[in-house]
């Protein structure tokens, strides 16, 4: 199932999500339908929040961009279900992010360039993997969701001003995007 995306202004993008009990029923499906519905989309991240679901779960699958000067990003399909973050590197560096639910939105975000997470699969296999470099960087944002934060927080009120405009549009549900999503 390919689930409608939820655009800035939803109330669930801004809550702090719940940690999913073990006994979450159809979790691998769950996991499966987030992975399709980030790839309908073309994202290379997805938490649910942004599909309307209040729970400590995110994908991440960088495969998209894997090629010969990257080829790092394969096999990097991942389910992260109760992350927690164990170490987050002193180094950063700034970088373009996006994210579904700012359709047609980039801007510059600083982060952690080293992070090392513990977490569980949709099969409740328990994780603990450090990620570097720009796997780093889209567990961090997709991991702000489950605390009801968004990247456009971070951005300077300059440029904050500056997408003020698409920003008041998707608060009023005029969003232009090619895949489906859900308004206020």
């Amino acid at each position: 199932m390919i689930y409608p995306i939820y655009i800035y202004g939803m109330p669930v993008l801004r809550k702090v999500a719940t940690d999913v009990p073990k006994d979450y029923p159809n979790l691998p499906q769950l996991a499966d339908d987030m992975l399709k519905t980030m790839y309908h989309a073309d994202g290379v991240g997805l938490a649910a929040p942004q599909i309307g679901i209040s729970i400590r779960m995110f994908v991440v699958d960088l495969e998209v961009m894997a090629d010969d000067k990257h080829p790092e990003y394969k096999n990097t399909k991942r389910v992260f279900v109760n992350p927690v973050f164990v170490e987050v590197g002193d180094e950063t560096q700034s970088s373009e992010e996006g994210c579904l639910s700012l359709p047609g939105i980039s801007e510059p975000v600083k982060r952690s360039t080293r992070i090392r997470v513990k977490y569980f699969d949709e099969n409740w296999q328990e994780h603990d993997e450090v990620f570097t470099d720009f796997f780093a960087k889209a567990v961090q944002h997709e991991y702000e969701h489950l605390d009801g934060h968004m990247f456009i927080d971070d951005v300077s009120p300059i440029r904050r001003q500056m997408n003020r405009g698409r920003l008041h549009s998707m608060l009023k549900g005029k969003v232009n995007c090619r895949y489906a999503v859900k308004t206020v």
